[in-house]
Formats: C-alpha cells, structure tokens, sequence
C-alpha cells in the first residue's frame, strides 16, 4: 500500500467520524444543556428555602421509650416534591432533615435542622411526645469552623456509612432491646445509645464530634418483575421474601407452606415484612470528628465501631462506605486526594447534602423504627455528666402551636 492510499483510508475515516460527529452532537449537546439547566434551577430552588436548626433540651426524667421518637420522626414523611410542572421549570426537590448529635468540646447536644416552614410541625411533634422539653432556634454550629487544608487551625476525619446488605433487611432496632416495654426499671434498660453518649462526652475542650442523619421521605423507584412502573422499597421486600422461599418450591412450582420452613428463614421473612411495613426514609449518615490538638487515632477507631451495637450478624447492619483517610501512602501522593475528600466531606456535611447535585449519593432506607433507633433522647440510664439537661420541669408546651 502506497502512502498516499493510506493517506486516503485515514481521510476516509476521519470523514466518516466527523460525519457521524456532526449527526449526534446535536443530541448529546442538548442532553448536556438539560442537564446543567436542570442542576441550576433545582440549586436556585434549594438557595431559596430558609432552613434553620432546632435544639432539643430535655428534662432529667425521660419516661418515655423510643416508639415516642418513632412517633415524632413520622411528622418528617413529608413526601410532597411538588407537580411535574414545578419540578421541570422551578426545581422543586422534596424537602430533607437533618438529626444530629453533637459533642462540642464533651457537651452532647440534639439538634434537628428543617426548613421553617415545618418548624411548628416538628415543635408540635416533640411536645406531644416529650412535653417537658424545650426547643430553641440557634445559630448553625458549624459556622464557627472550617477547614481549607494543610495548616488549619482544626483538622478533620470523616466516615459515611451505608447498610452491608439490602435495606429490606433490617438492623436490630430497640424493639429487639426490649426499649419497647413499659415501667422497666434502671437496671433492665439496656439502651445502645448510651455507649455512644458516654464516648462524646469523653471528648476534650479541643475536640469536636458531629453526627448528621439526614433524611427525607423515601420515593419510588423498585421495579417489581414484568413491570415498568415503579414502586416503593415494599416491592426490594417482597423480593427478597421470594428468594428465600425459591429454596422451597418443588419441581412443579408449588410453594411449601410457611410452617414447613426452617425457623431461621420463617424469623427472617417476618423480619423484612415487619420492616418493610413501617414509613421508609432515605438516609445518610455522616460523621466528622474534629481536632486542634494531637490527633487521637483511638477516636478513629470509636468512630468507625460507633453504630455497631444496631448490627446483626443474620440481618442487616451498617459498615463505613467513604472515609476520608486511605490506607497505604501510594494511594495518595502527599495527601492531594485526603485534603480535597476532608474539604468535600466538610462542605456536605455543612449543606446537609445528600439527595441532590452535586453532592448526590446514592442513600440508604431505613424506615421510622431504625431511625428511633440510633436517634432517640435517653431517660434516666444516660447520665453523662456533660450531656445538658433542663433542671427545672416544664409544666406545658407553648400554647401558640398549631393544633
């Protein structure tokens, strides 16, 4: 072959190409202005809401079990997002929460963060279940650090968790501690949440620990098998019920009855249903530890062990998905990459992002119980020293909420 039929060949190619080029580019331009156009009005809607931070102070004498937190976290199932129409020409995103639990310095604090349209809902919420509590709007707390890199005055470590399994499989909740019975004396309460308020209240004057749950009312998006519609978590559930059951269809499909399965698999089937049968939330948690001191390493490891309590080894628990540290220094070349994840975590955990561009991730279901779970106000068990509580007992709510 001569050059100048090769010169050819490669002409007859590059044509080609650019032909085809010329042809789709319209297309792929468009989708790409879609989807800029889109990020920017749904960045418009969410810089317009106004959304503040709630802190919970509670008496000395909580008598109440975790099912009264479940109660109140139902007022957070908002799932309005709004018409197709607002979604496309305004961005309209559904609403999210924040639950958090923070130790400044060793002083624990609950703080719930919404935008103020629901701040009555929410303050209704808590009094109808914990009537001698006070709640009170209060400057962002994470205002007051930050963090631009190498030579800050505070350093950070961060983790995101996610479930090890599927999220119909449930993680073990406060029903399966026995929170859930009435009148139980000091001594019988054995509540998972207490470890966690003992280790933040060990933190020094120099250290920070914040703990985000974010959340917001679950959306459809299961396909169930020979269908285009989609479906909430309900349909992950059923699924997984029959694959478990698969083990016992004979040759001609029939199904055995439930007695005739193993208690193993009859106790999981009656988990997932049970689980699945309550209000699901999208969830993300995120925690931050902050020092200005020397870095204790052993706090990392606390961190990572915190939600381990709510695992179980047959159903389902939660494992770190994204830290900002790396393990081996070839990773890293003189930690580029775990300054801009410290800078990243610190600005998502700052706009409690979790559901939208460009801080989307895909999230977690955990339905009302589980969140009860790992957020609920402790009673009489927890007596940390640094966890504040109101001396003086209440006597009403304020008579200025909605009815």
């Amino acid at each position: 072959m001569s050059f100048i039929d090769l010169f050819a060949d490669v002409w007859d190619i590059f044509v080609f190409l650019f032909s085809y080029f010329v042809f789709w580019a319209p297309f792929v331009l468009g989708v790409i202005a879609w989807q800029l156009w889109r990020r920017y009005i749904q960045k418009k809607w969410i810089n317009k809401i106004n959304f503040i931070l709630l802190e919970i102070q509670l008496p000395r004498d909580i008598r109440r079990t975790p099912l009264a937190m479940e109660v109140m976290l139902n007022a957070l199932h908002q799932t309005s997002k709004g018409t197709w129409w607002t979604q496309l020409t305004q961005g309209q995103v559904m609403d999210w929460f924040s639950l958090e639990l923070v130790s400044l310095g060793g002083n624990i604090k609950f703080f719930i963060r919404t935008p103020d349209i629901y701040k009555n809902i929410i303050e209704a919420a808590i009094y109808s279940q914990y009537p001698s509590a006070e709640i009170n709007e209060t400057p962002d707390y994470t205002r007051y650090l930050d963090y631009t890199g190498p030579g800050s005055e505070w350093d950070l470590w961060g983790s995101e968790f996610s479930l090890s399994k599927p999220d119909a499989y449930p993680i073990k909740t406060y029903v399966d501690y026995g929170l859930h019975r009435e009148g139980l004396k000091g001594e019988e309460i054995v509540d998972p949440l207490t470890s966690i308020l003992e280790y933040l209240g060990t933190l020094n004057p120099g250290e920070q620990l914040w703990m985000q749950i974010v959340v917001r009312a679950t959306s459809k998006r299961f396909y169930r098998k020979g269908s285009r519609r989609k479906e909430d978590w309900r349909v992950e559930g059923e699924k997984l019920v029959e694959k478990i059951m698969e083990k016992y269809t004979d040759e001609n499909g029939k199904k055995a009855a439930f007695t005739s399965l193993s208690k193993g698999d009859q106790q999981l089937i009656e988990a997932i249903q049970r689980n699945t049968s309550k209000l699901g939330f999208d969830t993300g948690i995120r925690i931050i530890y902050w020092t200005r001191e020397h870095f204790r390493v052993t706090n990392v490891k606390a961190i990572l062990g915190m939600l381990r309590p709510f695992n179980t080894k047959d159903m389902n628990g939660f494992d770190p998905a994204w830290l900002t540290g790396f393990d081996y220094p070839w990773q890293d070349f003189k930690h580029i990459r775990q300054n801009a994840r410290k800078k990243r975590m610190f600005r998502m955990y700052k706009e409690r992002a979790w559901f939208e561009k460009p801080y989307q991730k895909k999230p977690m279901i955990l339905n009302s119980e589980e969140l009860a779970t790992i957020f609920h106000f402790p009673g009489q068990v927890a007596e940390t020293p640094t966890f504040g509580r109101i001396e003086s007992r209440k006597g009403e709510p304020p008579t200025n909420l909605p009815t």
